[in-house]
Formats: C-alpha cells, structure tokens, sequence
C-alpha cells in the first residue's frame, strides 16, 4: 500500500461550524480538539506510531494468555507515547481516524507476520470498512500470507458498530471465510438493538469496564454482568471481562461463567512485551 494514501489524511481538519466560539471555554475545546487532531497528523507523518499490548487471559488455565490486544499509540514531538484513549474522540470521524485505523492494521499484521503462534487483536471503526486503503492494506498482506486471518480478531465497538449495522453483517460475512475472528468491544456500553444482534455473528464479546470495574462490591453491575454474559453465551460467543483491576472482580469474574480477563491486574499494555522484546527486529514502529 502507497504511504500517501494514509498520509493525505493530514489535510483533514475539524468541522468548524458556522459560528464562532461563544464562549472562552468553548474557545479552549475547539483548539484543544485542533491540537490533538495536528499532533496526530504529525505523529502520521513522521512514522511515530506503533502498538502497544495488552494479554487477555483465559479465566479457566492459571494465566494461559488467550490471545494480546494491539492498541495504537502516537509520539509526540517530545517522545512521549499518547494512548489512543487521549486523542481517539476527536479523530473516530475524520479522515486522520481512517488512516490510524490503517496503521494500526498494518503494524498488527507485521507483528503476526513476524511472531508465529500470537493471536492478536486489532481495533477498527466500522467507518474504515469502506476505506479503501484499509481494505488494501488486509487484502495484501492476507495475500502474501493467507494464514495471518486464522490469527488476526478485528475489534469493532458497539457504538460503531451500530451506526452501520448492515455494513457491518455484509463485511464478517465476508472476511470470516478466511479465517478472521470479530470481536464487539464495549459490550453493552451503547444501545444494542437486539433485533441486529441475532443477525451478527461476532466470534466474542468484550463487556465494558464500567460494568466489571468494582464488580464484586456492586450488584447492580453484576446483575447486568450476568444478563450480558447470558446473551453472550446463547449466541455461543466467548466472553472477556474488560478492566480488571484487582483479585475480587478477577474471581467474581472467573466464577460467572466470563471465558477470558483482561486488565491491569494481569499487565498493563507495553510498547515491549517478553516475545518481542527478545526478538532482533524489535524497532518499535514497525512498518
């Protein structure tokens, strides 16, 4: 795939509306959000991407790893790396948003690429289905290595998802042949039409952190925990608990019938995990 395809996206600019700030703290959000969107784009620029991963441990082995999470990260002009939860907001519906989503992609795929036996999880927005370098970058590297799609989950949020619900269903039906898995993430975080959710046929589900975060100290959480993991199951898809933060909710968690963990208790997402890190090709923008 030709870098200036992601790389036009740095023309993108906010949506300034038809008036001005009405107010010094309105004034602060607009450039604030202008900020983020330019250090993004410069970060695009200057090849200062790269992942960060996560380990999602299968509640039933004693800390067998299931599979990592690969989650985008940028450098700043300072080095610092930003967190995709830091800037993502603000760049989900532009074109810098799709472009990220297409790093992220390629930079998850070389790493399979070159790490025989991981299982890695890459998140998209449901916007990029249509994208067309995203769709190139997949097709080109599942080409050069038809067996990357046996190891490649692709996450989508329930929010995402839902805003093209159709799109959505056409694109797993399409990508699950070549062995690719789909994950909802932020499961029951938006609202679900339930009606769509019979006809989706997502590989696993991630119940969002707000519901597992102090689980085994709140039972209206639990109880919604239990009715997701129910639908989850019926629909035989494996479920992980989001943001487990310590051994109560780890536990509750396990014992509820949720299939997989993940969350600081376990590791936090690192820019060097053991695999790579022992590796001789382990620059960390990777591409």
């Amino acid at each position: 795939m030709k870098d200036h395809a992601v790389k036009g996206a740095f023309k993108t600019k906010l949506p300034r509306g038809d008036e001005s700030p009405r107010s010094p703290l309105e004034f602060a959000v607009r450039r604030q959000a202008q900020s983020t969107l330019e250090m993004v784009q410069e970060a695009i620029k200057h090849n200062q991407t790269l992942l960060a991963f996560q380990p999602v441990i299968r509640a039933d082995t004693g800390g067998r790893i299931g599979f990592y999470e690969g989650l985008i990260r940028v450098l700043d002009h300072t080095g610092r790396i930003i967190p995709a939860g830091e800037f993502m907001s603000q760049i989900e519906d532009t074109e810098t948003g799709r472009a990220i989503d297409v790093l992220a992609l390629r930079h998850g795929l070389n790493t399979l690429r070159k790490t025989p036996g991981l299982r890695l999880s890459i998140n998209m927005s449901a916007r990029s289905i249509g994208f067309k370098p995203w769709v190139h970058c997949l097709t080109r590297f599942l080409k050069e290595t038809p067996d990357l799609g046996e190891r490649l989950i692709l996450e989508i949020s329930e929010r995402s998802t839902m805003t093209v619900p159709e799109l959505v269903i056409d694109f797993m039906q399409r990508l699950q042949p070549q062995g690719i898995c789909f994950a909802m993430d932020q499961f029951g975080a938006d609202k679900m039409a339930i009606k769509y959710f019979r006809d989706f046929d997502f590989d696993i589900v991630k119940i969002d952190g707000q519901f597992m975060r102090g689980i085994a100290q709140n039972p209206d959480n639990l109880a919604v925990t239990r009715a997701l993991v129910a639908i989850a199951h019926e629909f035989e898809m494996l479920t992980v608990a989001e943001s487990i933060e310590n051994t109560q909710d780890a536990d509750l968690a396990a014992n509820i019938g949720i299939d997989c963990l993940q969350g600081y208790y376990f590791a936090a997402p690192t820019t060097q995990p053991d695999w790579l890190r022992d590796r001789p090709d382990t620059a960390l923008r990777t591409g």
